[in-house]
């Protein structure tokens, strides 16, 4: 498996942007697919980005799109996540998520079986 450590999370008014990193470690080299998730108090955990660790095409929810900005940096084996124009719907627990395998899904928590402990981001209006 890979182990993922999260940082960057923190507290930021409407509007601010805050830049999330992923350092990974572990199995890194059979990665195929890495990505973020987030979970709000009360609610689901939901689909935020993900990216194909070799050849890096990235997917976004619709609520975070041109917005968000999913990147690798391969040699430093660590993920970010860049967060501009913060929503306070944008607050909650953000987690980093890793896959050994594509299987042609993203979007679902169970498409994944590596997780981070989460960083909170909290974006006040």
């Amino acid at each position: 498996q890979v182990q993922l450590v999260e940082s960057g999370g923190g507290l930021v008014q409407a509007g601010g942007s805050l830049r999330l990193s992923c350092a990974a470690s572990g199995r890194t080299s059979s990665t195929a697919m890495m990505g973020w998730f987030r979970q709000a108090p009360g609610k689901e955990r939901e689909f935020v980005a993900a990216i194909r660790w070799i050849g890096g095409r990235s997917y976004y929810a619709d609520s975070v799109k041109g917005r968000f900005t999913i990147s690798r940096d391969n040699a430093k084996n660590t993920l970010y996540l860049q967060m501009n124009g913060l929503k306070p719907e944008d607050t909650a627990v953000y987690y980093c998520v890793a896959s050994l395998y594509y299987s042609g899904s993203y979007y679902y928590p169970a498409d994944f079986g590596s997780w981070g402990q989460g960083t909170q981001v909290t974006v006040s209006s």
